[in-house]
């Protein structure tokens, strides 16, 4: 028996952009649950994952995810 993939989440940071990365990601993911694009229950990538793939420091990761957390946004 397979279990089906989790989809894919696409995030756009822009490193010449005056905000900063995590207020961007921060931002980024926000608008997704808000559009409906993250679903209730839907796990976030890794910090370590998201931040590898977005070439970023995990600490940026990690303090947009705190953010999303102390906002009531995610659980964790």
């Amino acid at each position: 028996m397979y279990k089906a993939a989790e989809p894919t989440v696409t995030f756009m940071l822009n490193v010449h952009a005056e905000r900063p990365l995590q207020a961007q990601l921060f931002e980024q993911i926000r608008a997704m649950i808000h559009d409906g694009q993250l679903k209730s229950g839907q796990a976030l990538p890794a910090t370590r994952t998201l931040s590898e793939q977005l070439g970023v420091s995990r600490n940026t990761v990690v303090l947009a995810y705190d953010r999303l957390l102390a906002e009531g946004y995610i659980e964790s």
